[in-house]
């Protein structure tokens, strides 16, 4: 057991991704009515209650409390025993405006960082989301299983999920599949473990052509009815390692949800991916790590390591500099070159921020100019002997 790593997902109705949603939520209203809205929502939900915190200012008006229980609405609870009612839970709002020194550090000339911290990216060549294998595999059987659940074809089925993928990297096979999902009281319990068993599980093993002799556990604690809020308590934040890579990278400092773009928790994160997503697909490296280090009131970073695993293809030192030529990792030019200051956080609240080909900093688009670098280094370089 020496190389088997786990990861595991949960899905939209934790308690704790439910804090995320409503935070990305509220994020997004804020962003459609002024682009540079400043925001860093904080959500704790617990039986029929929810807390809003945090700080926002904007040049408008959000209402909320009616964006939260749209929030709670498309999760899917609906009862104040099993999850959450979202026409009668309590809504306690503790949003504050931003303070004013923050502003005057971040907000001068060109934006600069909104805080300290170090961020993260990664990128792997062991699946096409570049991303580790269980990991991708713990997220698409919670996607598949609430896809199902929403479209009524999952019977019993409640929105609270959890999954955890076990995988060999020696051998390259799994070795156990956990998976815990919410059901109603009267369900027959046979014939609700066949089906995540014969129309969820399985399934998804066959698309990735993995093997089947692994240990299928479902629903060890027994029976599952009470879950999300009403069976535990949800902060904003509390599931980093599902939203990045799954724990096989490091993670940094500070959570996503609920932060505008001037926060580099969020937006350097998001840079760090793409960088390592593009320099994987460009052949450079099989996988690789990047930390980026920013100081509040300060534009551009005050350090950068990569760690290539031994997998590069040329020298460290060489793809450092095509990343310094390559890719503006300025504050400012981030959010710029990602277009951060779009309504697009909801779709990344919930079943990972990476790996989903329709947000911009999942896009391919500097492949060609890395190669492109690359090859004219090489031609400087055999043009001198």
């Amino acid at each position: 057991m020496k190389n088997i790593f786990s990861c595991e997902s949960v899905s939209k109705g934790h308690p704790d991704k439910a804090a995320d949603q409503i935070a990305d939520a509220i994020l997004d209203e804020c962003l459609k009515i002024d682009s540079n809205a400043r925001c860093a929502i904080e959500c704790l939900i617990t039986k029929d209650v929810l807390i809003l915190g945090g700080e926002v200012s904007l040049n408008g008006y959000v209402n909320f409390e009616k964006v939260a229980r749209n929030a709670l609405k498309s999760i899917g609870y609906s009862s104040s025993f099993i999850d959450f009612d979202p026409e009668e839970g309590k809504i306690v709002n503790l949003i504050k405006e931003q303070s004013p020194d923050i502003y005057q550090a971040v907000f001068k000339e060109e934006i600069a960082a909104g805080d300290q911290g170090i961020m993260f990216g990664y990128a792997t060549n062991e699946t096409k989301e570049f991303l580790p294998l269980p990991f991708v595999i713990a997220n698409k059987l919670l996607e598949k299983a609430d896809s199902l659940r929403k479209q009524g074809l999952f019977k019993y089925a409640k929105t609270d999920m959890k999954s955890q993928v076990s995988y060999d990297y020696d051998r390259k096979n799994i070795t156990c599949i956990l998976i815990s999902i919410q059901h109603s009281e009267n369900y027959e319990e046979k014939e609700f473990r066949n089906y995540i068993k014969n129309e969820i599980v399985y399934p998804l093993i066959k698309e990735y052509n993995l093997n089947e002799d692994f240990n299928l556990i479902i629903n060890p604690s027994g029976k599952f009815i009470i879950g999300g809020p009403a069976g535990d308590t949800g902060v904003t934040g509390r599931k980093i390692v599902a939203d990045s890579y799954g724990g096989i990278a490091r993670c940094g400092g500070g959570a996503f949800s609920g932060k505008d773009p001037s926060k580099v928790d969020r937006s350097a994160a998001y840079m760090a991916r793409y960088i390592c997503k593009n320099l994987v697909a460009a052949n450079l490296v099989s996988k690789c790590e990047l930390q980026i280090g920013y100081a509040i009131g300060i534009k551009t970073p005050i350090s950068i390591h990569l760690e290539t695993y031994g997998t590069e293809n040329i020298s460290k030192d060489m793809i450092l500099e095509i990343i310094s030529k390559t890719f503006d990792l300025s504050v400012q030019g981030i959010i710029k070159h990602l277009r951060l200051q779009t309504p697009i956080y909801s779709n990344t609240s919930c079943y990972g921020h990476f790996g989903k080909n329709n947000l911009p900093w999942e896009k391919l688009d500097k492949v060609e100019e890395i190669k492109s670098y690359v090859d004219n280094y090489n031609i400087l370089i055999n043009h001198s002997f």
